[in-house]
């Protein structure tokens, strides 16, 4: 019996033993692809040499120092890589240990942002339904995973409030144009900022690119410019919520470059250290940092391993290989390959209800009838059952459960490090449609 608090305490996970590129091996020797990165972590895939010998010459220099006190070079040439040209107007950078505190931090340089310039009545968040921020209490309270929001609801703060997601499989109407969906959201936006008070509003806080909850959804083209124009209206500000889709993973460094529009503060983690340290970030814009500068002086919030130097080290390096092995491109490329196999092996299949992705973050909705789009019964764990056939055909995927509302629905993500090659993501399409037919038959359209 393990004495690790897991996950389901009913029965121990699958020991992890060793990493190496694409695969990952179990301790009784046995490997699989791991074809989701963990939860769209492991860019690089795993024991990448380079970033293992940056963490090792940083901890040999120095493994730890108070940001209280000091700073250090790893923190330092990070943010100077991530911000130093002042993309979109992000300007500084914070350095946390998650994407979870990394979105508290975001909240509370947003709040304090608006005590600065003189406007203390703003205490209020909008988000969207079917979203994922995080996993600490505020965090939480302002994503809209309502599975996950249940049990801890009594002690949720009450400054969050819901809109519709831009969700088109789910959301959009038969017959209904983009831009008429788009008009749609957008106004049903401002009419929640005005039952809010629209100078009670902080921010509306988004992911560029729907994450675990949804499953890779993608936002119409012009939505965040309209969700733009009317936080502007109002004077808030557009959070922007990279930690899933973010540092690569849809073929742009930041997936806001593909909409348009630049957020105020931005959060990023898993793609930022590949897993190999843990560290998340938050990115905030020049007139955000410039109003603290010239108020108080400095964030009211802080965490004993900020700017943790081994994990600046790691993220770092990350950094520099996307940029000088021309990932990016590779992730853009190969994304269409990956995208374009997915659809051909399984875009028919009767219980594949949509295939949906931008570079390599691609998911599967199932559903139990195509023509209606409904979704199967919970107790059937459809994405439980793909993931362990997944397994068993030599891919990690990434299932999640509660889809359409929190409950009903199946998806499964693939999310396959940038280095993987075309023949890999060849295998890897051809595993998950064997995994497919493993669950429910040779069932074309």
């Amino acid at each position: 019996m393990s004495r690790v608090l897991h996950r389901n305490l009913r029965a121990d996970p699958v020991l992890a033993a060793t990493g190496d590129g694409l695969w990952l091996r179990a301790a009784e020797g046995w490997g699989v692809i791991d074809a989701s990165g963990g939860a769209a972590v492991a860019c690089l895939g795993h024991g990448n040499r380079r970033v293992i010998q940056a963490m090792t010459a940083q901890a040999e220099r120095l493994a730890y120092a108070h940001t209280v006190f000091f700073s250090c070079e790893a923190a330092e040439e990070l943010a100077e890589l991530l911000v130093g040209e002042e993309p979109g107007g992000l300007a500084r950078a914070y350095f946390a240990s998650s994407g979870s505190e990394a979105m508290e931090a975001a909240l509370k340089l947003s709040r304090q942002y608006f005590l600065e310039i003189g406007q203390p009545q703003r205490r209020r968040y909008i988000a969207r339904h079917q979203s994922y921020h995080g996993n600490t209490l505020g965090a939480l309270g302002l994503g809209g995973n309502m599975a996950r929001r249940e049990p801890y609801a009594p002690i949720l703060a009450d400054c969050f409030s819901h809109v519709s997601p831009c969700f088109a499989y789910r959301g959009q109407g038969e017959g209904e144009s983009d831009a008429a969906y788009v008009a749609r959201l957008a106004a049903e936006l401002e009419d929640e900022f005005q039952r809010l008070g629209p100078d009670s509003v902080i921010a509306f806080v988004a992911e560029t690119v729907v994450g675990a909850t949804t499953g890779c959804v993608a936002a119409v083209p012009g939505y965040f410019r309209a969700v733009r124009e009317v936080c502007d209206r109002h004077g808030a500000l557009l959070i922007l919520d990279e930690v899933m889709c973010g540092m690569g993973r849809t073929g742009t460094l930041h997936a806001w470059e593909q909409e348009g529009v630049a957020p105020d503060i931005q959060t990023i983690a898993k793609g930022l250290g590949g897993g190999y340290q843990p560290i998340g970030g938050v990115l905030a814009g020049r007139r955000v940092v410039e109003a603290l500068s010239a108020g108080s002086g400095g964030l009211k919030h802080g965490h004993t391993y900020q700017a943790h130097p081994v994990a600046c080290a790691a993220a770092l390096e990350v950094q520099r290989i996307i940029r000088e092995e021309g990932l990016l491109e590779r992730v853009r490329s190969l994304g269409e390959r990956l995208g374009a196999g997915l659809r051909e092996r399984l875009g028919h299949h009767l219980r594949v209800g949509d295939v949906r992705g931008r570079g390599l973050f691609w998911a599967l909705e199932f559903v139990e009838d195509r023509a209606t789009r409904r979704s199967f019964d919970p107790d059937h764990r459809v994405n439980d059952r793909i993931k362990e056939a997944a397994l068993r055909r030599g891919i990690a995927i990434y299932p999640m459960g509660g889809t359409v509302d929190g409950t009903r629905g199946d998806h499964v993500i693939v999310a396959p490090p940038y280095i993987a090659d075309a023949a890999a993501l060849d295998a890897i399409a051809d595993r998950m449609a064997d995994a497919v037919q493993d669950v429910f038959g040779t069932s074309a359209g």
